[in-house]
Order: structure tokens, then sequence, then C-alpha cells
């Protein structure tokens, strides 16, 4: 059976807590989903990664932007130092040991930071003709379409070049990671989603596709070829 580590969200109160949605995507993926603990040490770190098959960079607050050298600025969220530094640091070794990665929203800007790329701290104000991204009040809801480079990783999973997404999130990709490729935008030329540029399955999308999969194929086709990836 494939075991895929998913990261949680942490809490002021010191609480572990996920979206009931993610679990359920991979469940529906035919794969296990394993709730990891935000633990820094290294040792620790690899001995959960070597039980998985898999790892899922779940959405959550924004990265710290001393991660891409920029003081923080008013129009930035809450962060979670702790969770940064546990991502970051379960990804680069991901890629080292070749477990198939899958990041959303929050991932998607993590897995970017981690390879030296930088965010807008904030789309709306920082990025000119921006559509409305931080839709929060439709989280299940489609909300503006995508554009899907052809023959990408992401098209071949879907089958298609546009779809319409959900959209939860008031930050996105501004320059990209070492090796990282750009494989959708949304019409303002946002990036909305990304592979690592290898055999490696390592892709991460900007919007929500766990809350949509329950009714949208295109949605849970992203969570099957993950899982597939891993079971490999």
């Amino acid at each position: 059976m494939v075991l895929i580590g998913v990261t949680p969200a942490q809490n002021d109160h010191g609480n572990i807590t996920v979206n009931q949605d993610y679990l359920d995507s991979v469940t529906r993926a035919g794969a296990v989903p394993v709730l990891l603990p935000l633990i820094e040490d290294e040792k620790t770190q690899m001995a959960l990664l070597a039980r998985v098959d898999g790892l899922l960079l779940t959405g959550g607050p924004d990265a710290d932007p001393a991660l891409y050298g920029e003081e923080t600025l008013p129009c930035c969220g809450e962060i979670s130092a702790k969770r940064d530094a546990v991502e970051i640091s379960l990804f680069r070794k991901a890629l080292i040991i070749g477990k198939p990665v899958l990041g959303i929203c929050r991932g998607l800007q993590v897995m970017n930071v981690a390879l030296g790329g930088t965010l807008y701290q904030d789309i709306a104000t920082q990025k000119a003709n921006a559509i409305s991204h931080p839709c929060y009040d439709t989280p299940r809801d489609k909300v503006h379409e995508v554009t899907v480079i052809e023959n990408s990783l992401l098209h071949r999973i879907t089958g298609l070049t546009h779809f319409s997404v959900n959209s939860r999130h008031h930050q996105g990709i501004r320059t990209l990671g070492k090796g990282l490729t750009a494989t959708a935008y949304s019409k303002d030329g946002l990036i909305e989603a990304i592979d690592l540029t290898q055999e490696q399955f390592v892709t991460a999308v900007q919007w929500h596709p766990e809350s949509l999969s329950d009714r949208f194929t295109e949605a849970q086709a992203i969570f099957n070829a993950f899982a597939e990836a891993c079971e490999r």
C-alpha cells in the first residue's frame, strides 16, 4: 500500500491540523495519507521520509519573506517559521532521495523558495493588472481559468490545456526557483503550476484541487498521478 506523508498546519496553541479534503483526495487515489509531525531534527525527518512513498506539501500561512531575502511588508500575512523550516528541509531531502512531491498552494510557494525563487508578498499590492486571486468566500467553487502548457506533466495528467480552478491565495511566484518550469498560468500571467525539470515526479499547483476532486475529474487526476508515481 502506498503511503503519502502529508504536512500539517500548527496553530498558536501548538495543535496540529490538516483539512480533511487532502486526506480524502489521497484516499480516493488508492493511497494512505500519513500525517507528518513538524519536527526539525534531520535524522527524524530522514526516518519519516524513508517510511513514506511520497511527500504532499499542503496549503497554509505565508512563507517568511526572509527566506528569499526580503523584509516582511505590511501586506504579508501570518507566517510560521517552524513550518517553513520543516517543510523546506523535508522537500530538499525528498529531492535527494528521489521521493515524488506534490505541492498545493503554500506548498508550491515553499518549493519555489526552497529552490531560490521569490514570491509576491501580496499579489494585489505588488502585481500590476492582477485578477482577484484570494476568493476565500468560495473555497470549493471554480473562479478563474488557467492555461496549461502543452506536453507538460499537468497537461499529460489532465489531458487539458484550459480549465477553471478555485483560488485561496494572496501570494504567488514572482521569480522561479532554480530548475523549475512554469506549466500553467492565469490570465494575468501569474504562474499557477510548476514542475522540476527532471524525471522525478515533482510538481505543484497554486489552487486547491483537494477541494474540487470530489466533483471534477481533472482535480482528482492530480492525486491519482501522484499516487501512481509514489507506487513505482
